[in-house]
Order: structure tokens, then sequence, then C-alpha cells
């Protein structure tokens, strides 16, 4: 039951006394409802009033439509968009159009034996139907990392994927670069290095906007910063992979390129040729007869199984005509290094950069994360005579610990498991700090992963 006194009128005492039981003629009855209709224009009017000046300019309320599509397609934003549907970069997340595209097509399959045709097409039209992602796609890059599903039997070995993922992240969020984590088999019988193709095959279908997918395994780690990956350098052709043509062409040598770090044009010429490298895994038949090509094709492979790196080595010696042509094959960068000769060289790299800045002011000023390429680019004067790669005193891109297995810890004998951990350490440290002198802290010691210290402004002048 409603309370009364909710629908009790101003007048309501008044009218009660008047009438009091006694019959009231229509003049009175007329006069009664004149008192009521004006008390309540006044109301209305002091109501008004008050409204008036508490909010003097009446706000015009946004439109959201969260189910209504963009009316027009080649906006990247309408009236009906949530304000948050676009991103900074001008990519609009919400609208993805009714009309039909390769996601409807129950035949497409997203494992590595179901193959794809028509790829270049299907991107092109996918595009079409989602233009704020089509400028720009050429340039857009898709990081694809991960590891296995299982703890880790080395006890460290989670700590130490965590810090390798956390630097991968850092280079990612600096560089406006999108990253795929995975830790489960895509393929079950896909397993160890093998176990990358069927993850960069599914990111290319997960991201029709982006133009390259760049596999980067767990135990590699960023340690320049600031250098961008050359894409322009690229142009030409689908696949980059750090290695020596003439340990490829000449010597045969299964260890001439490393296939832990590579990027791959986001194409139907990189499907078709992932096709053919995968049909040397696990997962066929002839798993153990690509075992013996490949071990007599490359007189130095120690191991009997078929493993993708010597696969690759493989397709480049035999099949060149076909594929050979579009595979870049990066030898004047650390695109990837080894760390046993890059860790000893970052004492004396960190020292020369100092001493650029102490005498250069505006390469040590302060500046937000997000302009950070902005001071890469002006650094680049200072480094022309730095070189690239070996003896260069630049920061090397990419350090690879190959080798050092952190996860299962199972080692290569030539060094000790301390020399490994010692080293990631002071790597993924000395990456660290140029994160972290966005924020105002460094680590003083590479091999104390712990302790950070506060800089002074106008560090390290």
């Amino acid at each position: 039951m409603k309370s009364p006194e909710l629908y009790q009128s101003p007048f309501s005492g008044q009218i009660a006394r008047n009438t009091g039981g006694v019959r009231r003629s229509s003049l009175s009855i007329a006069s009664d409802a004149f008192i009521f209709f004006s008390g309540a224009v006044a109301a209305l009017l002091l109501v008004w009033t008050f409204s008036t000046f508490s909010n003097p300019q009446p706000q015009t309320p946004q439109t959201h439509n969260f189910e209504t599509p963009v009316s027009d397609p080649k906006r990247s934003v309408s009236v009906t968009d949530d304000v948050c549907a676009v991103n900074s970069n001008g990519l609009n997340f919400r609208y993805d159009p009714p009309d039909p595209n390769f996601y409807d097509d129950p035949t497409l399959g997203y494992t590595i034996d179901t193959p794809i045709k028509n790829w270049d097409e299907k991107r092109q039209e996918w595009l079409k139907q989602h233009p704020s992602f089509a400028s720009g796609s050429e340039q857009r890059v898709v990081m694809v990392t991960g590891s296995q599903s299982d703890p880790c039997k080395n006890p460290i070995g989670d700590h130490l994927l965590l810090r390798f993922y956390k630097n991968k992240v850092d280079y990612c969020r600096i560089h406006g670069y999108d990253i795929f984590y995975n830790n489960v088999l895509l393929h079950p019988q896909m397993h160890t290095f093998w176990a990358k193709i069927p993850a960069v095959k599914a990111a290319m279908l997960a991201h029709p906007e982006s133009e390259w997918i760049w596999w980067v395994d767990s135990d590699a780690a960023f340690t320049d910063m600031d250098f961008k990956i050359p894409l322009q350098r690229y142009k030409n052709h689908n696949f980059v992979v750090h290695g020596w043509p003439k340990l490829i062409y000449e010597k045969k040598s299964w260890t001439s390129l490393n296939a832990g770090v590579f990027l791959i044009r986001n194409s139907q010429w990189a499907l078709d040729f992932m096709d053919v490298w995968a049909g040397m895994g696990p997962q066929t038949p002839s798993y153990e007869k690509w075992g013996e090509i490949l071990r007599e094709t490359c007189k130095d492979k120690a191991f009997p199984e078929s493993d993708d790196q010597t696969g690759l080595v493989y397709l480049l010696l035999k099949e060149k005509e076909k594929w050979g042509d579009k595979i870049y094959v990066e030898g004047e960068y650390y695109f990837e290094g080894y760390w046993l000769e890059i860790v000893e060289t970052l004492d004396n790299i960190t020292a020369i950069y100092n001493n650029i800045e102490r005498k250069v002011r505006s390469l040590r000023r302060r500046h937000g994360e997000k302009v950070s390429e902005s001071y890469a680019a002006q650094w680049e004067p200072y480094l022309k005579d730095a070189g690239y790669g070996k003896f260069s005193w630049r920061r090397p891109f990419i350090t690879h610990f190959t080798g050092c297995q952190p996860c299962s810890g199972k080692h290569n004998q030539m060094y000790s498991g301390q020399s490994c951990w010692d080293a990631m350490q002071k790597v993924l440290n000395f990456a660290d700090n140029q994160v972290l002198r966005n924020y105002g802290f460094m680590h003083r010691d590479l091999l104390d992963s712990a302790s950070v210290s506060p800089l002074p402004f106008d560090y390290p002048a």
C-alpha cells in the first residue's frame, strides 16, 4: 500500500476545512479549481527557476547505440558509436558489418593440415569491409611467442619465462605492436620447435588487419628497445630470418640460420610455404624419412629427428627457385644474436651511450613513453659509426639464449647452467633499464633484479 503522504497536495488541508461535510456550490468548486491550478503553475515556475540557476547551460546528451552498426562504413566513427570504440590510431573496434567474409566459410580451417586458398583476396575483402584498419596495414605487426602448457621443470624456469614475456610486452607497447602468447599445442603432434608453425598460421587468420606476423622464441630478449624492425627493407620479400648465406649455400650447415626468430608476411605465399615446411614435421607419416633426408643434406646435423631449422635450410638449398627469392637472410644486424657473444659487451655499450648523453642534453631529456620513437630517431646521427652486429657498440637488437633451455634446465653442456641464468638476468635488466628510465628508475647492478634506484634529474649528466 502506498503512503498517503507521498500523494498529499499542498492545498489538501485547505480543501478539507472548506468542505466540512457541507454541499458546495458550482461557483465555489470553480474558485477552488482556479486556486489549485494557480498554485500548481506557481510551483512549476519555482522549480524551473531553481533549475535554471543550478544549470544555466543545458548539455546536449551524447547518443550511444551499442547495437546499431555504423551507418557509413567509410567513416571510422559515427554518432552512434561508443566513444571507446575508436582507439588513438583511429581503428574502429566496434564495427563488424553483417556482410559475409571468410570467417563465415565453414570449410576454412585454422589447423595446419587444412589448406587455404585465395588468402590474399580474402584479406583484402576483409580490409574493404573494415576501412579503418586498411590505412597503415602494411606497417602493422603482430608478435607471436609462447611456451609449454605445463609448469617448468627448472625451479626458476617459470620466473625466467615471465621475465622474457615482460620484455616482449614492453617492446610491443613502446612500438604499438600487438602480441599473442600461446601456451597450448595447436596441433597435438607438433611439439617443441614445430609448435610455432600452427600458432603462426592461426595468428594470420585471427589478424587479417596485420601485414606481418613476427615469431620470437620464448628465450629471446629485446636488448635495444629503441630499434624498430626495418620493414621497408623487406618490401619485396615474404620471410625474414637471421643467417649467413655462405654457410647455407657453401657449407650446408644446419646452424647457418636460426629459425627461433622470423618475420613472415600474412599472405597466400606464407600459407603455402608453411604447408610445405610443416610437411617435414612429426604429424606426418614421413617424419622419420625427413630426419634421414635432412641429415644427409646437412652433414653437421647432430640428432636424427627432423627439425624446423634444418628443414628451412633444406628448402633454401633444394627449392630455392620456388621459395628463395622471397626469403631474406638477414645478417647485417642482430635480428637475433647469440647470447655468448653479446653479454660481455653490455657494460661497455652502456658506458658509451652514457658518454654520448652527457654531451647531448636533448638525448637525456625526460619524456613520456608514448613518444619514445621520436627520441630513438634523435639517436641515429650519434650511432652512425657504431656499426651493427658483432664488434658493434650499438645495442644488440635481440639476444637469443640458444642452448640454455630456461624452462627444462637441460642446457647445452658447453656451458654451465649458472652462466646461463646470470647472463639472462644481466640481459633482461639491461633491457629493463631502458624501459624503467621513462618511469624514473633503473637497476644499478644488472645482476640484481630486485633492486632499483630513483634517477636524478638530468641523468646521466
